[in-house]
């Protein structure tokens, strides 16, 4: 029986496990393992809702465990810490209580045929002076859960004070996530100020977005960035761009010309590369940010036997540019890795995977959703935005459900969701 380890559960290793297991797993082909060091998933997407507390994690979340249970593979808590490629294992680093430092498991090691890496990608602060230790990322629910903890704890001191005062929240990255939190933040004030905030209204908010490049979303077609800004801009949110962010202190950042943005609370936004110890792990080819480069087949080029999916994959296309790093890539990876897999197991040919651009969508919150759809249209994309980019904007999350659980189960999810609008708050403040 083929064994088959994909390493990392987002977007596009849960979709990939998910896969292998209803397939390859049920009918005893072969043993598919999912390893990640947390115990639930939860769409990368999603985490700027989860910051504001405009979504509960508890409910959207999906636990590892119980989801390897219902699609026949399975899952194995812990953090990888080496690949051993001449024996075909890789090794999990001990588990320990993150209270008291308690041994819960020892290190262990899983002996694999096929490995498939989906590790995904961490924010890159490019050693900018401070950022570590005064920044928030948004790479996880903790750091999510971090941030919403200390935008509650600037609000209560500001209602104490009797809303004398703001609250200045400083986010460097114009990308989709810097642009869809600055937009969600505003949201989160106008839902604060109907529990009992009075005092509160976004003349208290300051919201700066400091995007070192000339616009925001760099990656969609100027008319659509711009759209997107001038929303920002009604919100009231403080649109810096051409702005190099050269140092982090206590109290706010400090510009490359010299300039102080006073701020609270700063979330760093901007950049990606894949987690420091891919760097050259087990010999196996990296890139300056960490990716492992891998063929057009999605195997890496030093060892066949080993792909690369999503985020921490360096996906070189026939037009010579690289596959970016988004969930629509990760899902169309998950599928051709899928494809491949199942080639390889029945020994037949393996195919390239070609990206292909259905455009982009960014949500502005309650407020508006504005991209491009099609975007692999050699004439252009179609700009949408308003009510029919909302739309479409869940529906790649209701996709994602569906390759997870199903067209059926995401029915039901979504019968649930209409229901938890009229049964829990519309702000999590706890």
């Amino acid at each position: 029986m083929t064994k088959i380890i994909v390493v990392g559960g987002g977007a596009g290793g849960l979709e990939l496990a998910t896969k292998l297991g209803r397939t390859l797993g049920r009918k005893g082909r072969a043993k598919v393992t999912l390893v990640d060091r947390k115990a639930s998933h939860l769409w990368k997407p999603l985490l700027h809702e989860v910051a504001t507390g405009s979504l509960d994690e508890g409910v959207d979340a999906i636990s590892y465990r119980a989801h390897a249970k219902n699609h026949y593979f399975d899952f194995q808590l812990g953090s990888l810490s080496g690949i051993d490629r001449d024996n075909k294992t890789i090794k999990l680093a001990a588990l320990h209580d993150e209270e008291d430092g308690e041994l819960l498991m020892p290190e262990r090691e899983l002996s694999y045929d096929i490995l498939v890496m989906a590790i995904g990608s961490t924010s890159n602060d490019f050693n900018t002076a401070g950022v570590r230790d005064n920044c928030i990322f948004l790479d996880s629910p903790e750091q999510a859960r971090r941030f919403r903890n200390e935008m509650n704890n600037e609000f209560l001191k500001l209602h104490a004070k009797s809303g004398n005062g703001t609250v200045d929240i400083a986010i460097v990255g114009g990308g989709a996530t810097g642009v869809e939190l600055s937009a969600e933040l505003h949201n989160a004030i106008k839902e604060l100020h109907n529990y009992g905030f009075q005092d509160l209204d976004s003349s208290k908010l300051n919201v700066t977005l400091v995007e070192a490049g000339e616009r925001i979303l760099p990656a969609l077609p100027p008319r659509i960035s711009g759209a997107a800004q001038q929303e920002l801009i009604k919100l009231g949110v403080n649109v810096r761009t051409a702005t190099m962010v050269v140092k982090a202190d206590e109290d706010g950042l400090v510009t490359k010309d010299g300039d102080k943005i006073p701020a609270q609370i700063m979330v760093w936004a901007a950049g990606i590369k894949a987690p420091d110890f891919l760097k050259d792990i087990a010999g196996l080819e990296t890139n300056r940010i960490n990716q492992l480069v891998v063929k057009s087949t999605l195997q890496t080029t030093r060892d066949e036997d080993i792909f690369v999916i999503g985020d921490c994959a360096a996906c070189e296309q026939p037009d010579g540019t690289m596959v970016p790093p988004r969930a629509q890539s990760a899902h169309q990876m998950a599928s051709r890795c899928f494809s491949n897999i199942v080639a390889k197991v029945t020994d037949r040919e393996l195919k390239p995977y070609i990206y292909k651009d259905h455009g982009s969508l960014v949500s502005l919150s309650r407020f508006s959703t504005v991209g491009s759809l099609m975007g692999n249209l050699t004439r252009g994309s179609m700009m949408v935005e308003g009510r029919l980019a909302r739309v479409v904007y869940i529906s790649l999350y209701r996709m994602h459900q569906i390759a997870l659980h199903g067209v059926i189960k995401t029915g039901l999810m979504m019968v649930v969701s209409r229901i938890n609008r009229v049964l829990r708050p519309s702000l999590k403040l706890h």
